[in-house]
């Protein structure tokens, strides 16, 4: 090999050295610069990550390590009473006391039976109350004192009132609340303070006081797992807008107080929904702005002041819906407009859906009558509905809700019974006598028929099926021959004893 070959070999050897060494360092910042860039993501990703909680005023665990519940039943345990008193029930002995008395009376028919008498007995009731006033008024439910008499409200330092020391000052059974006011000579009672249920929300805290099964001083913890509830089968509270909560509510919470976590009042304990008659997870509170309203006109006007509009509305159905070729199920259909009243007077018509009053949407019929109520008498409401597919806008000036709205409709019995009968889709439909000479008597459903399914009854007078008025029998046929290919849902108006009611009938 000569001189200058292993010159050239010796500068590829270094040159070949040299690249391999760059090679190598390049690997290794780039492995610096992709473990620089991870760091990165890593960092961004913990930072994205949910922070601790924060501390707040109501912490789960206090600074002298006891729970948040203590603070609550501290104060609210001395406001909540507890309530009992007694009314006089007669009842009826049984005609015989003897099984088989009726096997004797087959052989001895000359003995005289002994009538059934009455008998008084006492039965007693208990429940929950709240002070809202240093002076003795109490908050407490219309059922835990309605009929009753000889109150005895007990304080949680077992102080007693009773006889003339408790005084009923007003009831309101549409919303199950009552008042009561305690003389209290010159001692101060303690008094809870009021919340604003407007401001709950589902998941708040919720806690019950009260006396259940006679347990005085019983809190119990849950949350509340929804608001403005109602159609509950509860038909003597007419306005409902319940505020529903697992915290345990039993017999003998009735009328005590439901709080938030800083001890406010939020409601006041009403019902229970169970199949065995105790807590199991789901109770009603009337909320607490409503019943504040309720107690302040019973303790200054000594009666409840409603604004009446004067109709019968019934909810909205899907059959009802396709028949009315409605955009959706909320509103309320008016089934009926009483005569002379504000709606009649503001051009309101049965057979109109209403979809908003003052401006809020209305959404079922429970909602409606609330927010009806709601209003002042004299009020002026603009009120808008859809008739045959429009939208219209009325004015209506309210009046006082009378102490019992009835719709008068005297019928005369039938002088002359119009033998000729018509049936269709389940129903036989005869003439009939009225006052007003219109209509057909549903005089028999057919068990199991569409009609029937539909909830039609026996007994139910026909005022108009879809755009047909039903004066006669004719008419009634009339409308059968017209409408016996209709596929979709035929819309019937009719009256039930006093009431007046749509139905949408769904052809097979």
């Amino acid at each position: 090999m000569t001189d200058d070959t292993k010159k050239t070999t010796g500068s590829q050897i270094r040159i070949g050295l040299i690249v391999a060494v760059a090679v190598i360092a390049a690997f290794v910042i780039g492995l610096f610069i992709a473990g620089s860039f991870n760091l990165g993501q890593r960092n961004t990703m913990r930072a994205e990550e949910p922070s601790a909680p924060i501390e707040t005023k109501y912490p789960m665990i206090t600074a002298d390590g006891t729970s948040p519940f203590v603070y609550v039943a501290d104060i609210v345990i001395p406001t909540v009473v507890n309530i009992s008193a007694e009314k006089v029930v007669k009842v009826k002995t049984p005609d015989s006391w003897w099984p088989f008395d009726d096997l004797f009376r087959d052989f001895f028919k000359d003995v005289p039976r002994l009538e059934p008498r009455q008998q008084e007995r006492r039965s007693q009731t208990l429940g929950s109350g709240v002070i809202i006033s240093e002076d003795g008024y109490i908050l407490t439910n219309n059922h835990v004192v309605a009929d009753y008499e000889n109150f005895v409200v007990r304080l949680s330092d077992k102080t007693e009132f009773k006889g003339k020391k408790v005084k009923v000052v007003g009831r309101d059974p549409k919303t199950d609340v009552a008042v009561l006011k305690l003389d209290v000579d010159n001692r101060k009672l303690p008094a809870a303070k009021m919340g604003n249920s407007d401001n709950i929300r589902v998941g708040d805290w919720a806690i019950a006081v009260g006396i259940p099964f006679g347990l005085d001083g019983t809190v119990t913890v849950g949350v509340i797992s929804a608001k403005g509830r109602s159609n509950i089968p509860l038909p003597e509270i007419s306005y409902q807008d319940f505020i529903q909560t697992d915290a345990s509510i039993n017999p003998g919470n009735s009328g005590g107080p439901l709080v938030n976590i800083k001890g406010e009042v939020i409601g006041i304990n009403t019902a229970i929904r169970s199949p065995v008659g105790a807590s199991v997870g789901i109770g009603f509170a009337t909320p607490i702005n409503l019943v504040k309203d309720i107690a302040d006109q019973l303790i200054s006007k000594g009666k409840i002041v409603r604004g009446y509009l004067g109709v019968f509305p019934q909810e909205i159905s899907q059959d009802l819906k396709k028949a009315l070729n409605l955009p959706s199920t909320e509103g309320v259909l008016l089934a009926e407009v009483v005569d002379n009243t504000p709606a009649a007077k503001a051009g309101l018509k049965a057979g109109d859906v209403v979809v908003k009053f003052a401006g809020k949407k209305i959404i079922d019929v429970q909602q409606f009558r609330r927010v009806v109520a709601e209003y002042k008498p004299g009020s002026e409401i603009q009120i808008e509905v859809i008739r045959d597919g429009k939208t219209m806008t009325f004015k209506a000036k309210l009046d006082e809700m009378p102490g019992e709205v009835s719709v008068q409709t005297k019928e005369k019995e039938d002088k002359q019974e119009d033998q000729d009968k018509k049936v269709w889709l389940g129903i036989t439909a005869k003439s009939r006598t009225a006052s007003d000479g219109k209509g057909v008597l549903i005089d028999e459903v057919e068990s199991g028929s569409i009609a029937d399914l539909a909830g039609i009854q026996q007994g139910d007078i026909i005022l108009k099926i879809d755009k047909y008025d039903i004066e006669t029998l004719k008419d009634f046929s009339k409308a059968a021959d017209d409408l016996k290919n209709s596929k979709k849902p035929i819309l019937f108006r009719l009256r039930r004893g006093t009431a007046s009611l749509f139905i949408a009938v769904t052809p097979e």
